[in-house]
């Protein structure tokens, strides 16, 4: 599944909700947690119900709901979205905030399945603990991504919040290994000046260059800039191809390793081009289903 970019839209938002998939977003988070004040919060779950209830909501998107972090907190959530015999709302994952243990996702895919629901879920990293036990975390079997959360991680260690962000690059970097080791998507850590496109370009970059699959957005104008980084560009394209045609005259005659423009190509750098047309045939392909 493609989840190059997540767009966190407010769940007491309705008009944007119906919007979101509109901005090219992968995937789309209806937000019950930071983006709604707690005296909206009931209002927000009536309206996020009401929303993926609509027969004639039905994206192409993935759409995945923000629950709230504490279980009597998402239990209201889910009660509120499932309760409803009549109605089965369209949902696709949920995202479990603050998430610090394997008991802690467990504990949530119990309570889905109380309401005959099984969907993926989103754990999001942005505590000390969380960090640390990411791995953990990444081993649970509802588990299908780990999403890095910068801001609040900064807050939970005492941290001030930097543009080279390496007061957090240790954590950032951990995520993207325990994701890596357990077969999970990994999401990166939002840019919050949605203005700063410059900058946003940067770390998206940057997060591809870490191993991460997509990365989090709190705009739809930082939509397009994250969707064009995780293209692959022509140079790099070539590059892969090179490699890849290099391995298979390679695999004809027996030889193990071989040369391409003058660069010895072993194993690590033959997966590294697969991974380069694999986000090649992944952008093409996005951009074929979005053509009318």
């Amino acid at each position: 599944m493609v989840r190059r970019s997540l767009l966190f839209t407010p769940g007491d938002r309705p008009e944007m909700m119906q919007k979101a998939p509109d901005s090219g977003a992968d995937v789309v988070v209806f937000d019950l947690e930071d983006a709604v004040s707690p005296e909206r919060k009931e209002e927000a779950r009536e309206t996020v119900r009401r929303v993926l209830a609509d027969p004639g909501f039905d994206p192409a998107t993935e759409v995945c709901v923000r629950l709230n972090a504490t279980s009597s907190e998402y239990q209201a959530d889910l009660e509120a979205l499932f309760g409803h015999e009549s109605e089965r709302p369209r949902l696709d994952s949920v995202m479990l905030p603050k998430a610090d243990s394997r008991v802690a996702v467990s504990e949530l895919a119990g309570t889905l399945e109380r309401y005959d629901v099984s969907v993926p879920v989103f754990a999001l990293i942005e505590s000390a603990r969380g960090v640390l036990a990411a791995p953990d975390i990444a081993a649970a079997a509802a588990t299908d991504a780990l999403v890095f959360g910068a801001e609040d991680l900064a807050a939970d260690i005492g941290a001030n919040r930097t543009q080279e962000g390496t007061e957090v690059l240790y954590a950032r970097q951990r995520v993207v290994l325990a994701a890596a080791a357990h077969d999970c998507d990994a999401i990166d850590t939002l840019v919050t000046d949605f203005e700063d496109d410059r900058r946003l370009a940067e770390e998206t970059e940057f997060a591809i260059q870490l191993g991460y699959d997509g990365k989090l957005a709190i705009h739809p104008a930082q939509i397009e800039t994250i969707n064009d980084g995780f293209a692959p560009d022509d140079d790099e394209i070539e590059w892969a191809n090179a490699v890849l045609e290099g391995k298979r005259k390679a695999d004809a005659e027996g030889r193990g390793v071989f040369e391409v423009d003058g660069e010895m190509i072993d194993p690590p750098l033959i997966e590294r081009a697969r991974r380069i047309r694999e986000r090649s045939r992944v952008a093409r392909e996005v951009e074929d289903d979005s053509r009318p």
